[in-house]
């Protein structure tokens, strides 16, 4: 889920990872342990501070794109992996993942606290470290004339034409689930027809999630042309104004759940402390500073959200999904039918 570190905070959360590596940095014979992970990972300082002198093991992040191109490079590397222990393989890229072998087995003892609900597979390989719903996001003043949709259908009216902006499911994780999330709403072959609606309605679509919210958008920074926009439920989190009313809205009815999980790759040279960092990720001192850092759901139960999220960020109760094993069977094709669709 990529990506999601919104406006400003999109600039300080990003900083802060490269900062996070940099002050780990191993000294001669320390334990150290490689977590690979997507580009908008990040953790206050002193929470990796605390993991280090309790347990001596230094993490140092190792950002290698978005959840799809972690996928890749994991399954391209797997019999040489790039790291100890991967974050940020999400639920539509997971089934491939494990497919490819690229996680060994591992129960980490502290999934029994939340992170078992969203278990893919009784080998427990992966565990849910975070939960982030892809959803519509508004510009709420922008459309105040016109009025809001209320679901996914609504966006082939064309009093929002040009209204809408999208990101590419080939190389983008939140434009890969919105994609998923029309085909369960739809099914098939009817998300085919809706896709051309679309189209023919002046959908834009851009290569990744920064581009869509930060540019084309105009309820955020970039305060772009498009006031309908591809992103998370927990966005409007950082879009409350000095009034502390949220600019923007989540349109909860049209999400889909994406999980972002972590796993020890299999050949890690160091499995018993890349365990110990499986661990650490779910447990409730690192799920307490998620919701701040990576503006995404913690996958543990009873962690305190911000409490500007309960009115701007709610997590939906009634988000699509659809099997892991469809997903995997089935999404090549579904892309390159729809890139016929949409781009020609």
């Amino acid at each position: 889920m990529l990506r999601r570190v919104l406006s400003t905070a999109t600039a300080f959360a990003l900083l802060t990872a490269c900062s996070v590596a940099a002050s780990n940095e191993p000294a001669p014979g320390e334990r150290v342990v490689t977590l690979v992970t997507h580009d908008s990972f990040a953790v206050s300082p002193e929470v990796l501070e605390a993991f280090k002198a309790e347990t001596g093991i230094t993490i140092k992040p190792l950002a290698s794109g978005d959840a799809g191109e972690v996928t890749n490079k994991l399954v391209l590397t797997k019999d040489n992996p790039i790291g100890d222990v991967a974050f940020g393989v999400d639920s539509t890229f997971a089934s491939r993942a494990l497919k490819e072998g690229v996680f060994a087995e591992y129960a980490s003892p502290e999934a029994r606290h939340g992170a078992q609900r969203y278990a893919l597979e009784p080998a427990n390989r992966l565990h849910a470290v975070d939960v982030g719903d892809v959803c519509l996001n508004v510009d709420v003043a922008a459309l105040a004339d016109v009025g809001e949709p209320t679901a996914l259908a609504d966006l082939a009216d064309p009093k929002y034409r040009d209204m809408l902006v999208v990101e590419d499911p080939a190389t983008s994780s939140p434009g890969l689930a919105f994609l998923l999330g029309t085909i369960a709403t739809f099914g098939e072959p009817n998300w085919r027809n809706y896709w051309g609606q679309l189209a023919g309605n002046g959908v834009k679509v851009v290569s990744g999630w920064e581009e869509a919210y930060t540019q084309d958008f105009s309820g955020s920074s970039g305060k772009g042309p498009r006031p309908i926009v591809v992103s998370y439920a927990s966005s409007p989190s950082a879009e409350i104004g000095d009034d502390g009313t949220p600019r923007t809205k989540a349109l909860l009815d049209t999400c889909y759940r994406q999980v972002e999980y972590a796993g020890v790759l299999d050949g890690a040279k160091n499995p018993g402390d890349a365990e110990r960092v499986v661990d650490f990720l779910l447990s409730e001192r690192f799920q307490a500073d998620v919701p701040g850092q990576m503006y995404v759901y913690p996958s543990r139960e009873g962690v305190a959200l911000p409490e500007s999220w309960a009115k701007a960020a709610p997590l939906p109760t009634s988000s699509r999904s659809l099997p892991a094993a469809d997903v995997d069977a089935n999404r090549e094709r579904w892309v390159s039918e729809w890139r016929a669709l949409v781009q020609g």
